[in-house]
């Protein structure tokens, strides 16, 4: 048996930081969707989509709260279990970031100049 899913590790320049469940990374870099003529022809346009990493952290004492909501210019590697590693470079958090202290966790959005699997 291959391990497809599970164990994952994330840094930011580096740093580790903890996860509280999964990761969410995008596969695709464009986005089609049908176009549809009146005649039944079938078409598409194609859109870029912005690349970037969602997840849930959990927030110790050492997190490092200053730069992921103050950087412009991160490097994210998530380490997936399935051996893939995705990078985002060029990132910066990307809307609200909420520290859920019952949980002592926070979800958290970064997007990026570009976005790949290594």
């Amino acid at each position: 048996m291959r391990k497809t899913a599970g164990t994952c590790y994330f840094k930011v320049d580096g740093q580790q930081l903890t996860l509280s469940g999964g990761i969410e990374v995008p596969m695709n870099t464009v986005v089609r969707e049908d176009i549809l003529g009146l005649n039944g022809e079938v078409f598409y346009k194609e859109t870029h989509r912005a690349p970037f990493v969602k997840g849930t952290f959990i927030v110790e004492r050492a997190f490092p709260l200053q730069k992921l909501v103050s950087a412009t210019q991160m490097t994210l590697t998530a380490e997936l279990a399935n051996g893939q590693v995705y990078v985002l470079s060029g990132a910066w958090l990307s809307g609200e970031a909420n520290h859920h202290t019952e949980e002592g966790t926070v979800d958290l959005e970064f997007h990026g100049q570009e976005g790949f699997y290594q």
